[in-house]
């Protein structure tokens, strides 16, 4: 039989019993005596002074909670999917000691490699920067951490590797088939990320939008999939399935993607832009959020970066403003020409907007005056879990869900990622008397951009 330490002082909790620590919402989430040396390490401790949510603290000031927070909640989360598919009469064949052991690291560890603002840096694609997730696995393969793998836990680094970086995903055969349940359960439709750091930010940022699905119902009626061992939704969890996904779009389109947060991320983005080449951002990655903002401050004085980043971080908040915005319902053309392209087009673009700006209307822009935020290059995952049915057969959640359907078979992100067009504060009433709708704002980004793009090819 198989037994963790971790799960019988998850069951112990219950009764108020074990090594415990608090987090919110007044979850007990249970300590063993390898996690707490694991949460000891540098690395570790490191997620205490990272920010979850990064720059939407500009606009949900509660939006404080840290890495190492969401961290113990997808810990905890693990704990409970262990819980339930332990005594699962087809998981319990396969999910062996090293198997599970791999799953609780692998949750512990799964946001090891991130660093300040990573997404929206991330985003940007510059060359010198690795994925947070290949940090991750430098870490886990070398130094403390692989020491601690290798003395206290029964598997090893390149198990806990091997499921965060979804290794045999296509393999359902012998020893695979629990790497690939147990990946899945890590990232997929329904994970123990998405329901945490839902739940979680919603607490923090003071809505209700990441809550509006029963998550222990969810939980409950959780199986495994027969032909792909991927973990689905039995169908007496359809309608929480239902509810998460669309809560998930909610907390995209009222949180993440707010105009507000997006104009932050924008500032941000433009400033490290034109300051990467003064930073050395490989050496900044091991730093913690206050470091990291000391460090952008004092490389962007006396830059035309300064404005922005002091707009963010100094002792006045200073926001650009938004003077145009394109969905795909509302401004298709200017969505599909400039969604998902390469950060370094959009900043030609934007410079070559203000300039064009300049000249037709006599309204003085520089270069950094203008910022474009669009869909980034890289796309959600996939929200349309498999659902298996009383008699056995399977169907997706969108066939059976009509507010799945919506948001599953057209692409989420063209649903709550929009693309925005921001200049610094005193621009817009200017800009607004010669171009009063989003119309005219249309007709000059999409000539701009078509004029930009064949004098590039030119070139």
């Amino acid at each position: 039989m198989t037994r963790l330490p971790e799960i019988d002082l998850f069951h112990q909790a219950g009764a108020g019993s074990g090594s415990l620590v608090r987090v919110p919402p007044s979850d007990s989430v249970p300590l063993s005596d390898r996690v707490r040396r694991l949460l000891d390490t540098a690395a570790m401790h490191r997620l205490a002074g990272i920010s979850q949510l990064g720059l939407v603290s500009t606009v949900y000031p509660g939006a404080m909670h840290t890495r190492l927070e969401h961290t113990l909640g997808v810990y905890q989360n693990a704990l409970r999917f262990l819980a339930r598919f332990l005594g699962d009469s087809v998981a319990s064949d396969w999910l062996d000691e090293p198997h599970c052991d791999a799953f609780v690291l692998a949750a512990l560890l799964h946001d090891i490699g991130h660093w300040p603002f990573c997404h929206p840096i991330e985003d940007m694609q510059l060359d010198e920067i690795p994925r947070h997730e290949q940090r991750a696995i430098d870490l886990i393969r070398s130094g403390e951490l692989a020491d601690l793998i290798d003395r206290d836990w029964r598997c090893s680094a390149e198990d806990v590797v091997a499921l965060l970086a979804g290794d045999n995903q296509n393999r359902t055969d012998g020893p695979f088939r629990a790497k690939q349940f147990l990946a899945s359960c890590l990232s997929g439709p329904v994970d123990i990320d998405k329901l945490d750091y839902l739940q979680r930010d919603s607490l923090h940022c003071g809505v209700d939008y990441g809550r509006n699905f029963d998550a222990g119902r969810l939980i409950s009626s959780l199986v495994i999939d027969p032909q792909s061992s991927r973990l689905a939704v039995g169908e007496k969890g359809r309608t929480a399935a239902e509810m998460m996904v669309f809560s998930r779009y909610i907390m995209f389109s009222e949180v993440y993607w707010h105009h507000a947060v997006r104009s932050a991320t924008a500032m941000l983005q433009r400033a490290v832009f034109l300051l990467h080449h003064r930073i050395d951002l490989s050496a900044s990655l091991k730093f913690a959020d206050a470091e990291w903002i000391a460090q952008l401050r004092r490389t962007a004085a006396g830059s035309l970066a300064e404005p922005m980043v002091e707009g963010l971080f100094g002792a006045r908040r200073q926001l650009f403003k938004r003077v145009a915005e394109f969905s795909m319902l509302n401004g298709e053309a200017v969505h599909q020409a400039l969604a998902h392209r390469p950060h370094w087009w959009l900043v030609a673009l934007s410079e070559t907007l203000a300039q064009e700006l300049s000249k037709r209307y006599r309204v003085a822009l520089a270069p950094a005056d203008l910022l474009i935020d669009a869909p980034p290059v890289k796309l959600e995952v996939d929200i349309n879990t498999t659902v298996i049915h009383k008699d056995g057969t399977r169907s997706r959640l969108g066939d059976v869900s009509p507010v799945a359907a919506v948001l599953a078979e057209r692409q989420f992100d063209h649903h709550v990622k929009r693309v925005r067009l921001f200049v610094r504060p005193g621009l817009r009433d200017q800009l607004r008397d010669k171009l009063p709708t989003n119309q005219h704002w249309a007709d000059l980004l999409l000539e701009t951009a078509q004029q930009s793009e064949n004098q590039w090819a030119s070139k």
